[in-house]
C-alpha cells in the first residue's frame, strides 16, 4: 500500500520537476487569478460609476460576446504560430488594457463607454489565450506525463478560480476597484514573463513540413477562413472527436443551469436554507473535482476513454436525478461531492486523450470548437433551467438526468468510441 502511494505521488509530481512546466503552471495560475480580478473589478467599478445593474449587464456582455465570437480565430492562429507566442502576446495585451483602465479610474476620467470598450477588447484578446492555454501542454511535457500534468494544472485552475474573485474582492474592499485593475495588470504581465520563459520540446517535422534532408516542399499557406473550416472538418469528421464534443456539450448543458439556478433553488426552496448552504454546495462540487483531478493524475496506465466518458455521463445522470429527490443538506452535499469527483477524474483523461491523439497542427482549432460549443450551450441551459425551476427542482434535474443518460447510451452504442484509449 505504501509503495502504491509513493508511486502515485511520484507520477503526480514528475511534471513539476520540469522548469518549463513550472513556468506554465505559474503563468496559467496568474492568468486565471487575473480573470477573477477582472470580473470583480469590472463589476464593482461599473456599479460604482453608474449605479445601474443594466449597465453592468452591458459591460459583461461586451466582454463575453467577443470572446465567444473570436475563439475559433484564436484557435486557428494558435495552430499557425504557436500557443506560446499567442499566450505571451495575449497576456501582455491584457496587462496593458487593465493598466489603462486602472490609471483612468485613479485619474477620475473613466466613463461607461470606456469600460464597455475595455471589456470588449479584454474579451477579444482573451479569446486568443484560452485555446492556446489548453493546447500548449504537449509541447512542454512528454506523452506519458500528460495526465499528471493536466491534473496539476486542473487543480491550480480550480484554486485560482476561487482565489481570484476572493482576493479581488478584498483589494476592492480595502482600496478601490481602480487599484484592483492595476493589480490585475501585474498578474497578466507576470503571466507573460512566465510564458516567455517556456522552452518547448523539439517536435518532428509534420506533414507538409520540410525535414532535415529536404523532402516535400511546404504546402501553400491557407487563409484564416480556410484554416477555421479545416479545423471544423477535422473535428466533426472523426466519430471519436464528435463524441468528445457531444459529451462536453451535454455536461455543459447539465452543469451551467443545474449548478447555478438549480443549486440556488435547491438551497432556498427544497432545503429551506440560506446562502451558506448554496456556498457549501458549490464548495462540495469544487472540492470533489479537485480530489478527482488529483486521483486521476496519480493513476497509471491509459483506461478506455470511451468507457470512462460513458461512465461519467451515467454517473452524473444518477447524481443529477438524486438531487431532485434529496431531502436534506447532508445528502445533497454528498451527492454533489461525488459528481464533482467524477468530473475531475474523467477530465484528466479526456483532455489528455485530446492532446495525445489530435495532430498538433490542428489541436488548438479542435479545442476552440469545443469551447465555442460550450459558450453556445451554457446560456441556453440557464434559460431553460430557469423556466423549469419555476415548477420545482425535480423537473429541471430530471431533464438534465435524461440528457446525460441518453448521452451515455449513445456512447456505448458505438464500438469505435467504446474502444477509444
Amino acid at each position: 500500500m505504501a509503495s502504491t502511494l509513493v508511486d502515485a505521488r511520484e507520477r503526480l509530481s514528475a511534471p513539476a520537476r520540469l522548469p518549463s512546466f513550472r513556468l506554465l503552471w505559474l503563468g496559467q495560475s496568474l492568468s486565471l487569478l487575473g480573470d477573477g480580478f477582472s470580473y470583480i473589478a469590472f463589476s464593482w467599478i461599473t456599479l460604482g460609476l453608474t449605479q445601474s445593474t443594466l449597465a453592468l449587464g452591458y459591460v459583461l456582455a461586451f466582454q463575453a460576446v467577443p470572446r465567444a465570437l473570436l475563439t475559433l480565430v484564436g484557435g486557428s492562429l494558435s495552430d499557425k504560430w504557436s500557443p506560446r507566442t499567442l499566450m505571451k502576446l495575449s497576456s501582455w495585451a491584457r496587462a496593458a488594457l487593465m493598466a489603462g483602465v486602472g490609471v483612468a479610474g485613479l485619474a477620475g476620467s473613466l466613463t461607461l463607454w470606456m469600460l464597455c470598450c475595455a471589456a470588449a477588447a479584454f474579451g477579444a484578446v482573451d479569446a486568443f489565450f484560452q485555446p492556446a492555454r489548453a493546447s500548449i501542454l504537449p509541447s512542454v511535457v512528454g506523452t506519458e506525463q500528460l495526465a499528471p500534468a493536466n491534473a496539476l494544472l486542473g487543480v491550480a485552475a480550480k484554486v485560482s478560480a476561487v482565489l481570484g474573485p476572493a482576493v479581488g474582492g478584498l483589494v476592492v474592499a480595502f482600496s478601490n476597484a481602480s487599484v484592483a485593475f492595476v493589480v490585475d495588470a501585474v498578474c497578466f504581465a507576470l503571466c507573460g514573463v512566465c510564458v516567455a520563459g517556456i522552452r518547448p520540446l523539439p517536435r518532428p517535422a509534420g506533414p507538409g513540413e520540410e525535414g532535415p534532408a529536404g523532402g516535400a516542399p511546404p504546402e501553400p499557406p491557407l487563409s484564416l477562413g480556410a484554416r477555421i473550416r479545416a479545423g471544423l472538418r477535422y473535428a466533426f469528421e472523426d466519430p471519436r472527436i464528435r463524441t468528445i464534443l457531444a459529451v462536453d456539450a451535454a455536461v455543459t448543458f447539465c452543469q451551467a443551469g443545474p449548478f447555478t439556478v438549480g443549486f440556488a433553488t435547491l438551497a432556498k426552496v427544497d432545503l429551506h436554507s440560506g446562502s451558506a448552504t448554496l456556498g457549501l454546495l458549490n464548495g462540495a462540487l469544487a472540492g470533489g473535482a479537485m480530489l478527482g483531478t488529483l486521483v486521476g493524475g496519480a493513476v497509471s496506465g491509459r483506461p478506455r476513454i470511451g468507457l470512462l466518458i460513458a461512465a461519467l455521463a451515467g454517473w452524473l445522470a444518477i447524481g443529477t436525478g438524486l438531487l431532485g429527490f434529496v431531502g436534506n443538506t447532508a445528502g445533497a452535499l454528498a451527492t454533489v461531492l461525488a459528481m464533482g469527483f467524477g468530473m475531475g477524474f474523467q477530465g484528466v483523461f479526456g483532455l489528455s486523450w485530446i492532446q495525445r491523439t489530435i495532430e498538433g497542427s490542428v489541436l488548438s482549432r479542435v479545442i476552440s470548437v469545443d469551447m465555442v460549443i460550450g459558450y453556445a450551450v451554457a446560456p441556453l441551459s440557464l434559460v431553460l433551467c430557469g423556466a423549469l425551476a419555476q415548477s420545482g427542482t425535480a423537473p429541471m434535474f430530471a431533464v438534465s438526468a435524461a440528457v446525460l443518460a441518453v448521452t451515455a447510451i449513445g456512447i456505448l452504442g458505438s464500438r469505435t468510441v467504446r474502444e477509444m484509449r
